[in-house]
């Protein structure tokens, strides 16, 4: 089927492989579009290769030293698993191994829809032209998929600090493990580890853990990791990284000018924009001070033919929301459909710390910006999930809906239990219909379950003091 641009090599070009921009390209070949796609690494970006995916099934792994711990109050034999048990090496290769089998998935659903993948680092010439391995490319339209990088900061012996990304590669398991961050990759990983049997230490340079969640739930979670025996260190900034030995460091602390020994160093401080060398400055695509590439509702950025999606474009850096970027402008461009905003505000999300949240909505901070102080009410619930009854471990959930009073529109879920990431999906839909609590509190609960909780809180929490 002739698209009608043929002076043009392709309708539709995509630069970078992650999830937003296969999925995109995937929409618009089968819309009738001819496309290709350039990725320099594998595909699947970062969720698949150094992300979301290997992310849980390391949680997966870490969760069971305390199963098997656990296990010995439900009548199985008593298993106190240590550090040195762990087979890191065999799980390593199985994690590589999905992974890989995901790469290959990625790169046959590309072929099966008939997207022309270019293997290279692309670059912009001009507003229609892309050069991949030395050849040039043009095409109608461009999508920028380029995704980010972990942020290293430029501190003395930073050669000796890691990343996410180089975590999922480790040749071993460090005994002792110092991450600073405070947002889900550092808080993640502390838990990843500390579930391994390390000893972690989390540094801050903030009061907070997860400064865009609501303060309930960041609060309870400080508890219960500390409880779970994570170190925290706030309001504190490292100024320097020594290697005593190619296993061994010692961090010295700005504050204080104190030090501590650990076998891994990982900052967790962020991500910026994957644009080096991708030609932006030579076009004229518009980028901010810390290389975001600006676009508008609909993923357009100031040059009319260029587009751009996922976290490049750091609106909502989560990948099922890179997911329906890229899905509805393939739409908008191919299938002449009604342009549709990406509702960001109702967005789900989780962490994955143990025990995880989910949240969906306003926080409470949010509600007083948006409804006033006294124009919404909070329901909340603090109790034991019953799982850990008989092992008689310390452990606390949380649930906390924030209702808009005039509507009466439940407007914010936050939860905090082991099964919050699973919960909160449905929340998010509930949220986007306009459930009412009156709703809420008519719907009967699953029991027993923690998520029983959600339709079960009927009184009204007393507003906090200032």
């Amino acid at each position: 089927m002739s698209s009608g641009n043929e002076k043009f090599d392709y309708d539709y070009f995509v630069i970078g492989g992650g999830s937003g921009g296969v999925r995109s390209s995937r929409i618009a070949s089968k819309l009738g579009a001819r496309v290709a796609l350039a990725e320099e690494k594998k595909l699947g970006g970062t969720c698949v290769n150094v992300g979301c995916i290997p992310k849980k099934l390391f949680c997966y792994a870490s969760h069971f030293r305390e199963l098997f711990h656990d296990a010995h109050s439900y009548g199985w034999p008593k298993i106190d698993m240590k550090l040195e048990d762990h087979n890191w090496k065999k799980f390593i290769e199985s994690k590589n191994a999905e992974i890989q089998r995901l790469n290959d998935a990625y790169e046959k659903t590309e072929k099966d829809a008939n997207v022309k993948v270019l293997k290279g680092h692309a670059t912009l010439k001009d507003k229609h032209t892309v050069i991949v391995n030395g050849k040039e490319y043009t095409s109608k339209y461009i999508l920028l998929a380029v995704g980010g990088h972990p942020v290293i900061p430029k501190i003395e012996g930073h050669e000796h600090i890691i990343t996410s990304d180089d975590a999922f590669f480790l040749e071993n398991l460090p005994k002792k493990v110092t991450i600073v961050g405070g947002g889900y990759i550092a808080l993640e990983f502390a838990c990843i580890f500390h579930g391994f049997g390390c000893e972690v230490s989390l540094i801050l340079r903030g009061k907070t853990i997860l400064r865009s969640f609501d303060e309930d739930v960041r609060s309870k979670l400080t508890d219960e990791l500390k409880k779970n025996g994570i170190n925290f260190r706030f309001e504190t900034e490292i100024e320097s990284v020594e290697k005593l030995s190619d296993e061994a460091f010692r961090v010295k602390f700005k504050n204080d000018k104190t030090t501590i020994d650990t076998n891994l160093v990982m900052f967790a401080i962020g991500r910026k924009p994957q644009i080096e060398n991708l030609g932006l400055d030579i076009v004229g695509v518009k980028t901010d001070d810390k290389d975001v590439i600006q676009v508008d509702d609909y993923s357009q950025t100031n040059i009319p033919n260029i587009y751009a999606v996922g976290d490049c474009t750091d609106r909502t850096a989560l990948t099922p929301v890179a997911i329906q970027e890229g899905h509805y402008l393939a739409n908008m461009l191919f299938k002449n459909e009604q342009p549709r905003k990406v509702d960001y505000a109702t967005v789900g999300t989780t962490v994955f710390s143990e025990p995880a949240i989910g949240t969906c909505g306003v926080t409470e901070q949010q509600a007083i910006e948006k409804y006033g102080p006294d124009g919404y009410d909070v329901y909340e619930s603090t109790f034991k999930p019953m799982f850990v009854q008989l092992p008689k471990r310390d452990r606390k959930s949380y649930v906390k809906l924030i209702v808009e009073k005039d509507s009466q529109r439940v407007v914010g879920i936050h939860i905090m239990d082991h099964a919050a990431p699973e919960i909160i999906q449905m929340c998010s839909v509930a949220i986007r219909a306009g459930a009412t609590k009156e709703l809420f509190d008519h719907s009967i609960g699953i029991h027993p379950t923690s998520a029983e909780e959600i339709v079960q809180i009927r009184e009204k929490r007393e507003k906090k003091k200032e």
